[in-house]
């Protein structure tokens, strides 16, 4: 039907369902976008999807165009690719990165829409918003020529973080998680890999992105003195336990966190467009489709979400194919 789209909400915790919506004609300075493809972040939204964002933090976790609210019903997601279909002409045929939710048609602002390069598939492009929480990171962290780095989780924005790093000149890096599995996205990044037993210590910074209180304290452990954490880690409603006793303060350890939602200070001249521009560019290197490990069709979420949450889907970045017009 002309005007209407189909959406995937969280019905209630831990239950979810497509449910049919109505798409405004796009008014001017708007654009009608069809989605191609978007991505499910198994951190933030299986966090979202099993109602588990924290009440004080309802706020600062809403996403750009999410409807309803925590716990549910809501509609969150934030990983979408599409190809604009009206709108100004300079746009219309492009396809576009928007920080949308699960959608099959949508009309948002143009100016919140970004052009994907042609060196990136639009498959691999639902990959921005990660990658962009990864550019973040490493602004915040300022990694230096000749360090000693690790990074603590193989998830989607610790795989990223650790993709790049594997780059910089001089560095020497590492990638940690309990998750033996873990050896090979490693592998496929470029970057060397290692249980959490077998880690190198003596680091000059630690870039911690478990979500877990064993892979902080480990991030602790293995810093040199007046060392670097830079905790990415997002923990819902939990709370966790740290050794801020013990070493902590005649080693002169620092923890410092990177948040996503704001520009690192490091970079004050530089903008969400900027960011998100430099995570497009440098998506164009095919090592980064190591970090999309399953796909599924739109209509298939309402069943795929719970065993995503639950961990029988093992995921990176779990993407949603979406029917043609």
């Amino acid at each position: 039907m002309k005007g209407a789209a189909r959406a995937f909400w969280v019905s209630r915790p831990g239950e979810g369902e497509v449910r049919e919506t109505a798409v405004p004609e796009p008014g001017e300075g708007e654009v009608l976008v069809r989605t191609l493809w978007s991505g499910i972040s198994r951190g933030t939204e299986t966090l979202v999807f099993g109602g588990k964002v924290p009440e004080n933090q309802h706020t600062a976790m809403r996403a750009p165009f999410q409807e309803g609210d925590f716990p549910a019903p809501v509609k969150y997601g934030y990983l979408n690719v599409g190809e604009v279909e009206q709108g100004p002409a300079d746009l219309v045929g492009k396809t576009v990165f928007c920080l949308y939710p699960h959608q099959t048609r949508y009309v948002v602002p143009a100016g919140s829409v970004i052009v994907v390069p042609n060196t990136v598939p639009a498959e691999r492009a639902i990959l921005a918003g990660t990658v962009e929480t990864a550019v973040n990171a490493l602004w915040d962290a300022q990694p230096m020529i000749g360090d000693r780095v690790a990074v603590i989780g193989g998830g989607m924005v610790g795989s990223s973080v650790a993709a790049f790093l594997a780059k910089f000149p001089g560095v020497k890096a590492q990638l940690i998680d309990a998750d033996p599995r873990r050896a090979e996205t490693a592998a496929k990044l470029g970057i060397d890999f290692a249980l959490p037993e077998d880690a190198a210590g003596d680091l000059d910074l630690v870039i911690h992105a478990s979500a877990t209180e064993a892979g902080l304290d480990k991030a602790l452990e293995l810093l040199r003195p007046e060392g670097t954490v830079v905790e990415l880690s997002w923990y819902g409603d939990r709370r966790i336990a740290l050794p801020l006793g013990e070493a902590f303060h005649s080693r002169r350890l620092t923890i410092r966190s990177s948040q996503v939602g704001t520009v690192s200070p490091a970079r004050a001249s530089r903008t969400y467009a900027d960011r998100l521009a430099l995570a497009l560019d440098l998506l164009a290197d095919p090592a980064l489709d190591a970090l999309i490990t399953g796909e599924c069709a739109f209509d298939e979420l309402p069943d795929v979400l719970p065993k995503l949450a639950s961990g029988e889907i093992p995921a990176l970045c779990h993407r949603v194919r979406y029917p043609a017009p």
